[in-house]
Formats: structure tokens, sequence, C-alpha cells
């Protein structure tokens, strides 16, 4: 017989209309399909009564959760070893290496999958793989924190709403940008092509990130390094590429000269990764930079004159 991990949940005042909705907020590693085939199946209690599907909750009322015993994840395709920067209970930090996609997809490996294969303790969404409340694009290296629970999991994109957690990039770019600098600029999808996001267009979400020139490779590239203070899809390749100094080697926002001075893959780094209020005490991790990065910017000093 399967095991239930019992939870109890106090609603607050002003958390309505719906049930389900509350709690897909509540257990953020389930999904609202989840929360409602918990439902469906007689596995929630309000007040000590089982609960129907539709229920509409006005704060105060005592949630009890029947859940699950925790499923294994799903068989992963092969793929790379992944190396743990940092590791507890709530957390992983894996350095991601280059070609691999955050969540499953398309049969492809993916950091999900390899992770819950690689690493023990995880329960999110009543399934043994981490919770993931930030992403890295396919190409991009570097430090990505997953959770291993679905309270870490709440606690993490809370953490990301009020900003306590810093996220520092490495990038080259095409030409030589400003010393230094900030973008606070409205953000949304290309209305011409929808793989991509741009600028140029009015939009009421915003993307703001500041950056500094570290090195200048001739009048051909330069190394910046990049702080997000928000986490757009594709924000420092758009917002780069709307400057006029994409990332080098980008398929799909750089120029043809940009494209050109890659190395394989878009010049793209999550170098440094900073938690606050996560861990006992402030927190930063760092993701050394991968071969293949290190071996552009030789190049590049090489042509410059600057090795």
């Amino acid at each position: 017989m399967a095991c239930m991990a019992v939870r109890r949940l106090t609603v607050p005042a002003g958390a309505g209309p719906r049930l389900d909705a509350f709690l897909t907020k509540a257990v953020p590693g389930f999904s609202k399909v989840q929360v409602q085939r918990l439902l469906a199946d007689g596995r929630v209690k309000v007040n000590g009564k089982k609960a129907k599907p539709m229920r509409r909750i006005v704060g105060g009322e005592e949630v009890e959760l029947d859940l699950p015993e925790v499923q294994k994840a799903p068989a992963a395709p092969d793929g790379p070893k992944l190396r743990a920067l940092y590791e507890d209970a709530k957390w992983l930090v894996i350095d991601k290496p280059s070609g691999l996609v955050v969540e499953p997809e398309r049969g492809q490996a993916s950091v999900v999958g390899l992770a819950a294969a690689q690493f023990g303790g995880f329960n999110v969404g009543g399934v043994a793989q981490p919770g993931v409340a930030h992403r890295l694009d396919k190409d991009t290296t570097g430090c990505l924190l997953l959770s291993k629970t679905d309270d870490a999991l709440g606690e993490l994109k809370q953490a990301f709403e009020e900003k306590r957690v810093g996220k520092t990039y490495l990038a080259l770019v095409w030409g030589v940008p400003p010393e230094a600098g900030k973008l606070d600029q409205p953000y949304g999808r290309h209305p011409e092509d929808p793989r991509r996001y741009t600028t140029r267009f009015p939009s009421a979400r915003k993307a703001r990130l500041s950056w500094k020139r570290l090195e200048q490779f001739g009048e051909e590239a330069a190394l910046v390094e990049i702080n997000l203070d928000t986490g757009r899809t594709h924000q420092i390749r758009a917002q780069f590429a709307d400057l006029g100094h994409p990332v080098l080697g980008d398929w799909l926002y750089g120029t043809a000269a940009a494209k050109a001075a890659g190395f394989g893959r878009f010049a793209l780094h999550a170098a440094r990764l900073a938690l606050e209020g996560l861990t006992k005490k402030p927190l930063t991790l760092e993701a050394p930079l991968p071969e293949d990065f290190k071996s552009a910017l030789d190049a590049l000093r090489a042509k410059s004159g600057r090795s």
C-alpha cells in the first residue's frame, strides 16, 4: 500500500476565491492539473471534510492534503556528468554545461532528468526530480540553482521576487560597448518573429540590467560582466543585440559578423550566483569559465596583441 504524506495548511485572509488556485501557489511544486487531480481523488480536506474540485474559500480554513508517495522520475536520456557547486537538503547548484536544456524536451537529455538520476533527495510535485525557478538557455553555461522540495521551490520563487538572488554573467559581445551602463527597457516578444524578444516596442514588462566592460579586443569584441535585475527570457541576448552589441555566436540575435566571430555556440556564461536568506549565511558561488570560452578569449587576446 502506498504511503501518504500528510500536509496541513491554513488559508490566509484574502487568498480566495478558489481552493485549487490557492493550493497551486501554496504548494509550488504541484501544477494546477496535479492539484485538481488531488481534489478529484478526495485527497484534500477542508475543515475535516473532503473538498469538492470547485470548492471556494474565504480565509481561515484548515486544509489537509494526503500526498501520494514520491514517484520515480521518468527515465532520462544519457548525458554528461553534472558537477555540483553546492548541495544541502534544500538546494542543489550545478555548473551547467553547454548543449543541455534545463527541462525535459523532445527526448533530449536535460538538467532536470540528469540531476534526478545523479543526485538524491528530490521531492517536487510528488516526483523525485528537482524544481526549477530560473533557467539558462541550452548554450549558456554556469551556475544553475535547483530546489529539492516544494517548500524550497516556494522559497526560491519568493527570493527572486524580493531580489535576494544575484546573477552575474560574463559575455563576449560584438564591437565595443561603453565602459559601463544600465538598461531599463520595455520587453516583450518580437511582433514579427515569435522566437525573439525585443525592447523596441511598448510593453508593460520591463527588463533591467547593468554592465561593465572588463576587456576590449581592438574594435571587434569586448568581454563584459553583466548583473541582471530582472530575469526575462533571452534578456541579455536581446538587450545587447538591440544595443548594437550582440553576443558573439548568437544564431538568433547576432549580426552576420557577430555570428562568424563565435566559437560554436553563443558566448554567455552564468559566472556567479549570490544567495541571501536561503542558507544560514549569505552564499556566493562561482562557476569557472569552460574551456571553449577560455580558448576564445585567448584567441581574441592574441589577435588584438593583448596576449
